[in-house]
């Protein structure tokens, strides 16, 4: 299983560095990918617990957002506003020809709409950022350093239980491992970035963005947890060998994406 993990990463790694370091289009495919590829398996762990969100408003709604944030961002909220006039329609529809749900199918098709179209796009604002590039790494960064540490630490030392019923498996050991380490990181990481040619900024900033993302960004795994949880399943898919589906590859990233974009815009800019 560990193998499989490795390999996966390094080809998800192959793909995905050489797209955030181009920046514009080819990290737009990429993200808009993922983002799509996310809301599909999103709709189909609620259709496993036996609710109906709408598929094509759902994924369609999360490539019309990104794609709005990325060449028409004065146009995204009008795009949203759309999006849940015609998710009210579908549903109020779906309840004439008596679906029942039809209201709660209805919130979770504007639920995904929102979280992994709209919050899922600040992806795209944080790489646009002026050095968005070192931004995007240093934010990412800081989160993966932060998940590896609470991994191994908790797989290693954990003995009292984060969230018994979302995550039985994360521990409290883990989670303040993974806040030490991903603290570290991001300051290491400012650090670092000058030596490779990028940005300037006080290592203690860094610290602190890593501090908050490792704190925080947990709750986005423990989300997804919640989900996979309603519809009885492990993983949101089985698409990514070792890893499950790309909704458990994201579920932190994308707090990661508007928690980093924020602090920068209010701390450091």
């Amino acid at each position: 299983m560990l193998l499989k993990r490795v390999l996966a990463a390094l080809v998800l790694a192959a793909i995905g560095l050489p797209a955030i370091i181009i920046g514009n289009t080819p990290f737009f495919i990429v993200i808009t990918l993922l983002l799509v590829l996310a809301a599909w398996e999103y709709t189909h762990l609620f259709r496993a617990a036996g609710f109906f969100p709408s598929p094509i408003l759902t994924v369609g709604g999360v490539f019309l957002l990104v794609a709005a944030r990325r060449y028409a961002p004065d146009l995204s909220a009008m795009v949203l506003a759309v999006l849940g006039l015609a998710a009210m329609t579908r549903h109020l529809v779906a309840f004439e020809r008596g679906r029942d749900q039809a209201a709660t199918d209805f919130s979770i098709t504007i639920g995904g709409i929102i979280y992994l179209g709209w919050i899922g796009a600040y992806f795209i604002d944080l790489r646009a950022l002026p050095d968005g590039l070192w931004y995007l790494l240093l934010s990412l960064g800081s989160v993966w350093i932060a998940d590896s540490a609470a991994y191994f630490i908790g797989s290693r030392f954990g003995r009292h239980k984060l969230s018994p019923r979302l995550s039985p498996k994360k521990t409290w050991e883990g989670y303040w491992g993974g806040v030490f380490f991903g603290t570290l990181g991001g300051a290491g990481l400012t650090l670092l970035w000058p030596v490779l040619g990028g940005l300037t900024i006080p290592w203690w900033l860094g610290g602190l963005l890593g501090l908050v993302l490792s704190l925080l960004t947990t709750l986005g795994d423990l989300g997804e947890s919640m989900i996979k949880r309603q519809a009885n399943s492990k993983d949101s898919s089985n698409l990514i060998p070792g890893h499950g589906g790309f909704l458990d590859r994201i579920d932190s990233w994308i707090w990661a994406a508007v928690l980093g974009y924020y602090f920068i815009v209010w701390f450091i800019q």
